[in-house]
């Protein structure tokens, strides 16, 4: 059993839109297969991974160091002897080989991306959804069943306050029961005539949560904190630079709402930093490491025992980025539930063909591995790379 190619292609996501930080109308994201030399039902076992939005493509990165360590490998070190499959840890470790610690920058998310299709490979090497498998070695009962909310909002050429609601409507239609939009691209009058405007629109069908993607410096935050706590919010999201711990810590002091950040944070020492000194409360604020960005599920098991040792439940992290990797891992390790972009960053966001959402939940097919074969304007872009 081995990895016999890894293949990498850079793919655009591209969109009009904008947050408070950046526009997307040159975004891109690496997407890679993994070609394995089992064969299940005539054919070889492919894991396929992509990176997740607001990060471009990691190409460079992906076929100079990481793909190239793992071919160049023993593929007997690769093994996980007991279980007659690949090990996702050891591969890992073979992708981090000759790396210095700290300074995570873009690696974490060419890594990420790579671990993404190692799992996916090792789930249909099992036969499972990856959520199963993950539930099975954790001791854990699998619970298909996971929490979803829509995340758009985004600032658009032409785009009033009329369309901001048509836009939330439409999710409300769809199913979910908490949709969110982007602050701190305009005014705070402005921003606050667009939350109004979309509070009144969902009214007691929904919640809403905002996210001002890191956009604040501490006056600016504290204006919004000021204004947003006379709001029945689900949550104010990454208000300052995702590094300033002092600035997240000292908006405790004047939003008594719950709060949510770390999407931004790719290692269990940024984990363990921002609950160290980030002043974030178990009881209510929302933790959103993304492991597509972060070095990988390997990596976010580690960021989840940094979480217990602080007194933390896996149920405060609701992944960033909207992809199957993350509502897997939320259906097999428990976590609180995860993004969705139900317009946005096609193929690679969304759920598998036919599944619906209802009351805000989801629930897991089950397909082997992470269940991209159940997307079919995706499996046809990963399929294309694997041939």
């Amino acid at each position: 059993m081995r990895i016999v190619d890894v293949r990498e292609i850079t793919q655009p996501i591209s969109s009009p839109i904008r947050n408070a930080y950046i526009d997307f109308t040159k975004m891109t994201t690496s997407l890679v297969a993994v070609v394995t030399d089992v064969v299940r039902d005539g054919r070889p076992v492919v894991g396929y991974g992509f990176n997740s939005n607001g990060r471009y493509g990691q190409g460079g990165l992906i076929r100079e160091r990481f793909a190239r360590r793992i071919l160049e490998a023993d593929p007997r070190g690769l093994l996980d002897t007991g279980r007659d499959n690949i090990d996702p840890a050891k591969v890992w470790a073979a992708m981090m080989q000759n790396e210095k610690p700290g300074g995570h920058g873009e690696r974490s998310v060419a890594v990420g991306t790579l671990d993404m299709a190692i799992w996916d490979a090792v789930a249909k090497i099992e036969g499972k959804p990856l959520f199963r498998l993950l539930a099975d070695r954790h001791g854990r009962e699998a619970d298909p069943s996971v929490f979803v909310y829509a995340a758009g909002g985004y600032y658009y050429p032409g785009k009033d306050n009329s369309a901001l609601c048509a836009e939330m409507r439409g999710y409300l239609d769809r199913g979910y029961s908490v949709v969110k939009m982007k602050i701190g691209g305009a005014s705070l009058a402005e921003d606050q005539a667009r939350i109004e405007a979309v509070l009144k629109e969902i009214g007691s069908q929904a919640q809403l949560a905002v996210d001002a993607n890191g956009r604040f410096d501490l006056e600016t935050g504290i204006a919004y904190a000021k204004m947003l706590r006379q709001y029945p919010l689900f949550w104010y999201e990454e208000i300052g630079d995702p590094l300033d711990y002092a600035l997240q810590a000292a908006m405790s002091e004047f939003y008594p709402g719950p709060m949510a950040t770390g999407e931004n944070l790719f290692s269990h020492q940024d984990a363990r930093n921002l609950l160290r000194y980030g002043g974030m409360r178990p009881d209510r604020d929302w933790l959103q490491f993304d492991c597509a960005l972060s070095y990988g599920l390997v990596e976010y098991l580690r960021t989840l025992d940094v979480l217990a040792q602080f007194g933390w439940s896996p149920t405060r992290c609701i992944p960033h980025g909207g992809h199957q990797m993350s509502l897997m891992i939320a259906a097999g390790l428990g976590l609180g539930g995860n993004e969705s972009y139900p317009d946005l960053f096609q193929p690679y966001g969304g759920f598998p063909d036919g599944v619906r959402v209802e009351n805000g939940f989801v629930t897991m097919p089950e397909l082997p591995g992470i269940g991209f074969e159940g997307k079919s304007d995706l499996i046809r872009v990963m399929r294309e790379l694997a041939a």
